[in-house]
């Protein structure tokens, strides 16, 4: 038989913090008491196969006020905040505002893994979370082949005030969705601008991540530069940037009308001069904060569906059930960190269902509606040896390709 001391539960060395209870109570509201460890987030969580993150332990050490061991968790930082756990939570707990609520806290602390403190450091002196210098936010547009104009140098209002967002304004592959973006907006004949070296991150992925005070001060530079000009209505490439100015700007003083580019060019689609077909199998990965956050399904699925010779096939995992591509709640930028604790990324699992359905004869096409996606899913292709089996393309630029004239052929 043990001695006594050495029989002594685990339990009994835990040390409650009530403190830190009303804490998460105040900063995520009190939902997360509600929780009654039926586990059904952890079946639905999107790590669950990996047995990385499991969202029922978390919120157990949320309810006890276990804030050591809650707060030096690596699940903390793994979650996406992608939404699916609460989804059908059937009591309706905010999981993923309890996580953002705990890492705030955490990051009060002092405790943050290297490469998001880099993110927050770049998004706090550049506004942007690359560090890019502000004056280079518009040089994508040089390559695009139409006028982009500047909202500051128009001294008029526009019907459409074009937010760009970070990564299709700094990443190469974000900048080709860009260039697809103004030249099918040209052709259209919006009246559109930009705000150029004005624009700054949307924020919501650092408030996701934690840092509602870089939120704030994003989100009133943003408000700031808004202001200034007359528009009807805002478009985004970002579901983040469509989650942060529908749900989050309102309480910061910025109302107005705000659409993802799907549903501004689904409004727009029968108007839309196909000169070309685009003979391709695809199927399509719906962002989660477009989908299951927001509940837009509808106007990507409308828009492919429209492209002449695109043919349309749903994964196993689509809309409100579809797979999280890693990238959110601060995911873009914790790569290194999420790589230590988990065997597969999700991007990973999500190429190796868009094969199965559409690449297995080599010719399928992942097509998405989010920035943070093409460079992800590009990586997960080769990392997971589907090179030549599928290719990712945002769905503004098979729009785009479909707008082109075929090639002339010579006999």
């Amino acid at each position: 038989m043990a001695a006594p001391d050495q029989a002594a539960p685990v339990a009994l060395q835990l040390r409650p913090d009530l403190s830190f209870i009303g804490k998460l109570g105040s900063s995520a509201g009190d939902s997360f008491r509600s929780c009654y460890q039926c586990g059904t987030c952890s079946v639905v969580c999107p790590f669950a196969l990996d047995g990385t993150h499991l969202p029922r332990q978390e919120m157990l050490l949320a309810q006890w006020g276990l804030k050591d061991e809650l707060l030096s968790s690596p699940n903390l930082w793994i979650c996406t905040t992608c939404g699916n756990c609460a989804r059908l939570c059937p009591r309706e707990v905010d999981i993923p505002g309890t996580i953002r609520a705990a890492r705030e806290l955490s990051l009060l602390d002092g405790n943050v893994p290297p490469e998001l403190a880099q993110a927050f450091a770049n998004l706090q002196r550049q506004g942007n979370p690359q560090g890019e210098s502000p004056r280079k936010r518009v040089d994508w547009a040089a390559e695009a082949g139409v006028p982009v104009p500047l909202i500051g140098e128009l001294g008029r209002p526009v019907d459409v005030l074009w937010y760009v967002s970070d990564y299709t304004s700094y990443h190469p592959r974000g900048k080709d969705a860009a260039r697809a973006m103004a030249r099918v907006l040209t052709a259209l004949g919006v009246d559109f601008a930009i705000l150029g070296p004005e624009e700054r991150s949307d924020g919501d992925s650092a408030r996701l991540a934690g840092e509602t005070g870089l939120f704030e001060l994003l989100a009133e530079q943003n408000i700031k530069a808004f202001g200034k000009y007359a528009f009807a209505r805002l478009v985004v490439m970002d579901p983040h940037a469509y989650n942060a100015f529908r749900n989050h700007y309102p309480r910061l003083g910025w109302t107005g009308e705000v659409l993802h580019y799907t549903q501004f060019l689904a409004e727009h689609v029968e108007r839309i001069a196909w000169r070309s077909r685009v003979d391709l199998e695809v199927t399509y990965h719906d962002p989660c904060y477009l989908g299951r956050n927001n509940g837009e399904y509808d106007a990507p699925r409308k828009l492919l569906a429209a492209i002449p010779g695109v043919r349309l096939a749903e994964m196993p995992h689509n809309r409100a059930n579809g797979y999280c591509c890693g990238g959110g709640g601060g995911g873009m930028w914790l790569d290194g960190f999420v790589a230590e604790h988990v065997s597969e990324r999700l991007s990973e699992r999500r190429v190796r269902e868009a094969v199965a359905t559409v690449g297995l004869d080599g010719s399928g096409v992942l097509s998405v509606a989010c920035p943070y996606e093409p460079s992800r899913f590009e990586d997960a292709v080769k990392s997971t040896g589907n090179d030549g089996r599928i290719v990712v393309r945002d769905i503004i630029e098979l729009i785009d390709q479909a707008m082109q004239p075929l090639p002339a052929t010579t006999a």
